[in-house]
Parts: C-alpha cells; sequence; structure tokens
C-alpha cells in the first residue's frame, strides 16, 4: 500500500509508474475521489456525532418543559447519525479496496517496458565449449536419470504432473547446496527461521500476492482458508504484522528455509519436463526489514550475496535489471540472475530479489520507531539464495561425457568430502 499523502502530493509520480508497470493509469484519480468522499462523509458522521453528544448534555440539564422537544431532536438527529456513519464506513470500504489495487511505486532507474524488457547489467562466467571437448552435453533430466537422482516418472505417479523425486547423491546436493546457503547468509549477520508454509488470507494478501497472479497460489479452502506459500518471504513478512521493530543496530535480516508451492497456473507448454517449472521446491530465502533510507544499500547487498553463491556452485551467469512491466505488485525494483542452461543455449532464472520499499510493511503495519517517538513503515527487501532449480544449472554445467557430475569444490565438504557422482543403474 502506498502513502495517501504522497498520492496527493505526488499524483503525477503514481500515474508515470502504473503506466510504467502497464497497469491503469486511471485508477489513481479513483483512488484520490474515494479519499475525497471517505474524508468528507466521515467529517459529516463526526460533525453529527459531536452535535448529538451536545444535545444530549443539553437534554440532561433541561427543564422539564423544554425536554420533549430535545428529545424528539435527538431521536431525528440519531437517525441522521447511523445514516452518515453507514455512508462513511462505505466510502472507507471503497477508499481501501482502491488503495489495495495501487502497485508499489517503480524505482526510476528501472527499465521501462514487459518482460524481455530487461537490462543486461553484467555477464560473469564463460559457458563451456562442449564442442572443443568433444562430447554433447546431456539435459539435467537425462543426467538425473543417469545418476538415479531425479524420477518424475513416479513423482507424477505419486503426485501428478509436475512432481519429482529427488534421490541419492541428487538429493544431498540440495541439501548441501541449501545448507552452504544458510552458512553464507549466518556468516553475514542472517539468523536463520525454519518458517511455517501455510499463511492466513491476511498474510498472503498483506505481501502483495493475492493480485493478478492469486491463481498461481494453492488455497486451502473451509475450514482452514489458508494458503500454501511460494516464498518463505511471505511468513517473513507476515512474522512482524503489526509490530514496532528496533532498526537502531540497523536492519533485522532473516534467512528462511522452507518449502514451496506453486501452483504455475500460467505454464501450460513451458518447461514441462525437469525440475525447471515444479509445483513444489526448497528453497532459501533472504529477507530484510530496514530503514526506509537504507533500503537502495541492502537492495545492493542482497545482489551481491546471490551472486557469492553463484561463484561457489561455479556456473555461468548473468545479472539483469527486470523491466517495471514485469514487476511483482510489491517491487519498486528487481534484480535476476540467470545460469547459463547448456542445453538450452540461453540463460535461465536461478535467483531475484526485489526492493518492496515500505509497500508491504504498510500493508501489514510492521513500523520503527523514530528520533521524535513516533514511528514510521519499515522497509523489506528479498532475496532467493538458493533454490531446486539450481540443480539444473549445476548439473550441466559440470558434467563429464559419461555422464557423471562433477561436484563443485565448495560444496565437497557439505556431501561428506565426494568429488563425483557416479552414473548408477537403476530402474528409471
Amino acid at each position: 500500500m502506498l502513502d495517501i499523502q504522497f498520492i496527493r502530493e505526488h499524483a503525477d509520480v503514481v500515474r508515470e509508474s502504473q503506466r510504467k508497470r502497464g497497469e491503469s493509469v486511471e485508477l489513481v484519480d479513483e483512488v484520490l475521489r474515494s479519499d475525497e468522499v471517505r474524508r468528507s462523509s466521515l467529517k459529516a458522521f463526526e460533525s453529527a456525532r459531536a452535535q448529538q453528544k451536545e444535545i444530549g448534555k443539553k437534554v440532561a440539564a433541561a427543564a422539564p418543559e423544554e425536554k420533549a422537544a430535545l428529545i424528539a431532536q435527538t431521536k431525528d438527529l440519531s437517525r441522521r447519525v447511523a445514516e452518515y456513519k453507514s455512508a462513511a464506513d462505505a466510502a472507507s470500504e471503497a477508499y481501501t479496496t482502491a488503495m489495495w489495487k495501487l502497485s508499489n511505486i517503480v524505482e526510476p532507474e528501472a527499465p521501462e517496458g514487459g518482460e524481455d524488457d530487461y537490462v543486461v547489467v553484467k555477464k560473469v562466467g564463460t559457458p563451456r565449449d562442449f564442442a572443443a571437448e568433444g562430447f554433447e552435453p546431456k539435459d539435467h533430466m537425462a543426467l538425473g536419470t543417469l545418476v538415479a537422482g531425479i524420477d518424475t516418472r513416479r513423482g507424477a505417479k505419486v503426485s501428478g504432473s509436475r512432481f519429482y523425486f529427488l534421490r541419492g547423491a541428487v538429493a544431498r546436493m540440495q541439501i548441501a547446496m541449501l545448507t552452504m546457503a544458510v552458512d553464507q547468509a549466518e556468516s553475514h549477520g542472517f539468523t536463520l527461521a525454519i518458517t511455517p508454509t501455510l499463511v492466513r488470507p491476511e498474510v498472503m494478501r498483506g505481501t502483495g500476492f493475492l493480485n493478478s497472479h492469486a491463481d498461481e497460489i494453492y488455497r486451502l479452502r473451509e475450514p482452514d482458508d489458508q494458503y500454501l506459500v511460494g516464498t518463505s518471504e511471505v511468513a517473513l513478512a507476515g512474522m512482524h504484522e503489526d509490530e514496532i521493530l528496533d532498526l537502531s543496530d540497523g536492519p533485522l535480516r532473516y534467512c528462511g528455509w522452507s518449502s514451496c508451492y506453486r501452483r504455475e497456473a500460467g505454464a501450460a507448454g513451458k518447461d514441462t519436463t525437469g525440475i525447471i517449472r515444479v509445483h513444489q521446491f526448497d528453497k532459501v530465502e533472504m529477507f530484510v526489514y530496514a530503514r526506509q533510507e537504507d533500503s537502495c544499500r541492502e537492495h545492493e547487498r542482497l545482489l551481491a550475496m546471490e551472486e557469492e553463491m553463484l561463484a561457489k556452485v561455479e556456473v555461468p551467469y548473468r545479472v539483469i535489471d527486470t523491466a517495471a512491466g514485469d514487476l511483482g505488485s510489491s517491487a519498486a525494483r528487481k534484480f535476476d540472475c540467470e545460469a547459463w542452461v547448456p542445453t538450452q543455449g540461453r540463460y535461465r532464472e536461478l535467483t531475484s530479489t526485489s526492493n518492496c520499499t515500505e509497500y508491504q510493511a504498510r500493508r501489514l503495519n510492521i513500523r520503527e520507531r523514530v528520533a521524535d517517538g513516533g514511528t514510521r513503515p519499515v522497509a523489506t527487501l528479498n532475496g532467493t539464495l538458493a533454490t531446486t532449480r539450481w540443480l539444473v544449472a549445476i548439473l550441466e554445467n559440470h558434467q563429464n561425457p559419461d555422464g557423471s557430475i562433477e561436484i563443485p569444490q565448495a560444496m565437497r565438504p557439505y556431501m561428506g568430502g565426494r568429488e563425483v557422482i557416479e552414473p548408477t543403474a537403476w530402474e528409471a
């Protein structure tokens, strides 16, 4: 949610942000109109209520011959007060509905355009020349089958399409990767949290996920009415709902480990094989509560940590600045790190980090105490540090001609010193 005072004073900035996102510019005027109606309705109600109280005092002190007239006046005023209250409540509801439709204000530096209009910030590493090495690279599913590590056939048998089993050394590799991410996060001052994966609708809505992409989210309806999270960002944001935080010693930094669930409702025909686009996966997510003026610096910090992790798994990658039209509603700016996938001949997203400024905190009523004794909303930020999809890039970039997988040096201590995952005979 945005600051209504900012919208009143800088409506053109908000309109421009909506335009860059490809969203309704007219919504800004709707918010302003509903704000005016809300304020005037509330003023009318409060005025009538004050008048009602004043007459009530007069009734108590009136002479007997005056009371009848005053009581009649009081009854008429009570009816009007009820009408004014009803109008004020309706106006407040309309205002809130309009306000919650507005997306966060895009940072001026974010590129314009849609999904394909990102800006490449940099590229790191050189893709392997498999032709020069004398063999054709296998895709991650072929490799996962050879080493008895990925079983989508039985995953589909048990749970349906886009589910899978990770087994043996590949399962260990995922745990190693996530544990390595946790160790890195803790070394940078993050607190580990294993988070709930079911959340209340108010928390899901507060983080900005119940928008145009709500069909991506699994929902448990009556009698529970809860949502399965697609990222621990949701639970970590909700953890301090309705709280006043002490940020005097710096930002609060959390590292959330959870299973995540996504319906992939709009993914028909996309990545139908393998584990790139699946319904369930595990992830380590960074989440930060910071002072408003510190949010850009924290965003740079999260991006640097993602790159630190990518260096450890030794895959070529690039960093892109996501265009405004491809931002989620909560993000003011987002950077993605995309790893090179040899068999696809292109970069695929492995991580993203978003600066949500005060948008989520306003919706969840998360504030900090300031010098004058008052409070103000904090800024929230998030960033992926490792997730199941990383296995795709690791397997394909570290494969050998016989289908074995070289384990990246940094991961070996987390896999009991193992250096290679060898092909294994099994019934695929």
